[in-house]
């Protein structure tokens, strides 16, 4: 994925006003991140940690959604599976939901997907970032087609979000 700039970001933001994509929280340490090993950014916001997003870029283009997510549980053990990377975590995958694009979304329509807690998707995939013991399914596809599988499972849900 190419660097995004900050306006960028703020502009390529669906399923929100532009005075809400004016006021969110978008990250400071953009120069610093790992650009070439991301197919998305995703991040939560610091002031409000049920607040997430996410930019990538479809067709040559950016685009970001905002995201509600429910907070990090305290103590919670259950395993369960990101739908975007297929990361399986211990208490580190949340309920994200985005509320719906256009006249949907004005009428309070949205469309969820169990996500990694962190947004940290192609990390994982990459093995850049680790999610603890049994959290990749041994598989044999190589690591080009994981993440064109990541990919195709977010742009599924943009396409959701979109629709």
């Amino acid at each position: 994925m190419r660097p995004l700039t900050e306006q960028e970001i703020r502009t390529a933001f669906v399923n929100c006003t532009k005075g809400e994509a004016k006021r969110l929280s978008v990250p400071r340490d953009l120069a610093e991140q790992p650009w070439d090993e991301l197919d998305f950014l995703g991040w939560r916001d610091p002031q409000a940690p049920d607040r997430a997003y996410l930019a990538t870029e479809l067709d040559g283009r950016p685009v970001a959604l905002a995201l509600r997510g429910t907070g990090a549980a305290s103590g919670q053990t259950r395993r369960s599976m990101c739908s975007i990377c297929l990361t399986i975590h211990t208490g580190g995958v949340s309920l994200m939901v985005a509320t719906k694009a256009g006249k949907a979304g004005q009428q309070g329509n949205s469309v969820g997907a169990y996500m990694c807690s962190d947004l940290a998707c192609p990390l994982y995939v990459r093995g850049r970032k680790d999610a603890g013991v049994g959290a990749r399914l041994r598989e044999s596809l190589t690591m080009e087609e994981k993440i064109q599988r990541t990919l195709a499972n977010l742009g599924a849900f943009i396409a959701k979000v979109t629709a």
